[in-house]
Order: structure tokens, then C-alpha cells, then sequence
């Protein structure tokens, strides 16, 4: 593990894993521990993976004030960070919510971005609506699973707005693409790696201007890859297309099979296909 101090003295932690070139990488949650992308490692065996523990989560220190985990703000972390390696751009890879972070840094900081993969990306950052019929129909890809019906069911409460308080859990076998026992230990991990008050403010309000991110990554020049997973209810094809859409320079591809954690269900094919962008 790394520490490094922020812009305002609060010591942010990384881990580094590999050699070659960095690619920094940026997790979702919002706000969990890096530690649940660390299945990441040697699937890019020319790149030094550093994943960054957003303040508060892993090794990183909390904040005094809960504004300070507001999306935006997290900004100046990334930013640290590109000053604490010494390079001059970076490429970042962004998974889930935490594709916001890296929208959101790559709208303010457009020329430190050399390249931008953004894995299953959460949307509110660039107001990308995500229609309930297109998560239904990712999650029926799964119909023939033991598991399927009582889960379908709970999403289908979940879509509708009337969610309980198991609803999320009795979905979580569509998060992936096998719910074997690695992704149940996956997802068991989880409860314990967020922080739950970081969450609550990571997208409070004066996060987001999606209207105005929109308009800066519509001059980006730096290249990305969208990668979307076939069977992901929370990111489905059809919404990553459209947000493939905002950039000028933007490769879109679909991993088969694939849930909200590509590289889990698939570490192959999604290997295969981030080093043949990077490369």
C-alpha cells in the first residue's frame, strides 16, 4: 500500500500491483474499498494496476466534514494521485459509480487523460436515463438459471418502485454472470467494504451538471472504451451505447454473458479486450 496526502492533507492510500505503464483504476460502490477490483491483477500483465481507496474506504482516511465525499470534489483526489505517480497524463479505468469520478475528472482535467475505459458504467454523471424494461430484459437472459423466478420477481417489485428491504439481496444473483461460489463470496465481501456515509453523500446534491459533462467529454480527444456486460441489469447495453455516444472517440463493445463484473465472469475475454484498447 501507498498513502500520499490530498490537496487538503488527508492521506489517501493506493495498491500497485504490476509493472509497465499505470493504468489507474477507480472503484464503484459508491465508495467501496479497491480491494473488490484486486481480481484485476495480472489480467494486464504490461500495465501497473493502481487502485486508488477513495477517502474513507480502505486505507484511506476519513473525511471531518461528509461533503468532502461528494463526487465532484473527489476530483482533486484523482488529481493527487496523477501528481503522486509524476506523469503528466493517465489512463484510468472506472468501474461502476465510480465511471462518474472519472467523467467527471476527465470533463475538468480533459488533457491529463491519455486513455478512458470505462467498465459497466454507472450513468448520473452524464443524465443518461436507464429505461426499466431494458434491465428486465438483460435479466431474462438468465431465465433458465435454478434461481431465476423469485429473483425476476424481486426485480420486477424493484423496477416497479415498490422495493423492500431483502429486494436487493434477492436480486444479487443477476449482478453476475455465474452466481457461483466465487460470486457469492464477492458479493459477501461487500458488506463490509463500503462506507455507507460516503455513499449517502457521494452524489448529494450539486454533484452532478450533467448537461455541462456532457458538453465537455464531447471534446475529449483522448480515446474509450465502453464495456458493457450482456446480461447487466444495472448498466444494459442499450443505455452504455448511448453513453458511448458522448464521445468522439469511444470503441463500444459487449462482453456475452457478462453481469455488472465482466472480469469476474470472464477474465479471458475481458483481458482480451482492454489490452487490445490499451495496446
Amino acid at each position: 500500500m501507498i498513502t500520499f496526502p490530498a490537496y487538503d492533507g488527508t492521506r489517501l492510500a493506493c495498491h500497485a500491483s504490476g509493472g509497465g505503464t499505470p493504468l489507474i483504476c477507480l472503484p464503484g460502490g459508491p465508495m467501496q474499498d479497491s480491494a473488490y477490483l484486486s481480481g484485476l491483477d495480472g489480467l494486464l500483465p504490461h500495465r501497473r494496476l493502481v487502485r486508488l481507496d477513495l477517502r474513507g474506504t480502505g486505507g484511506s482516511q476519513a473525511c471531518e466534514d461528509p461533503a468532502g465525499y461528494r463526487c465532484d470534489r473527489l476530483v482533486d483526489d484523482v488529481e493527487a494521485l496523477r501528481e503522486h505517480l509524476g506523469l503528466e497524463t493517465v489512463d484510468l479505468l472506472a468501474h461502476s459509480a465510480g465511471a462518474n469520478l472519472a467523467a467527471l475528472y476527465a470533463a475538468r482535467h480533459p488533457g491529463r487523460v491519455g486513455r478512458l475505459l470505462l467498465v459497466t458504467p454507472s450513468v448520473f454523471a452524464v443524465g443518461i436515463p436507464v429505461a426499466g424494461d431494458d434491465r428486465l430484459e438483460a435479466a431474462r437472459l438468465r431465465a433458465a438459471e435454478p434461481w431465476f423466478a423469485p429473483a425476476y420477481a424481486a426485480l420486477e417489485e424493484l423496477v416497479a418502485g415498490r422495493a423492500a428491504a431483502d429486494t436487493m439481496e434477492a436480486v444479487a444473483p443477476f449482478w453476475y454472470g455465474r452466481w457461483d461460489g466465487a460470486a457469492r463470496a464477492h458479493r459477501a465481501a461487500e458488506a463490509g467494504q463500503k462506507n455507507h456515509e460516503a455513499a449517502a453523500a457521494y452524489g448529494a446534491e450539486g454533484a452532478f451538471d450533467p448537461g455541462a459533462t456532457r458538453e465537455a467529454l464531447a471534446g475529449l480527444a483522448a480515446p474509450v472504451l465502453l464495456l458493457a456486460g450482456e446480461a447487466d441489469l444495472a448498466a444494459p447495453p442499450r443505455a452504455m451505447a448511448a453513453y458511448a455516444g458522448l464521445f468522439p472517440d469511444a470503441r463500444f463493445t459487449v462482453q456475452p454473458g457478462a453481469g455488472h463484473f465482466p472480469w469476474l465472469d470472464d477474465p479471458v475475454a475481458f483481458g482480451g479486450a482492454v489490452a487490445e484498447f490499451l495496446a
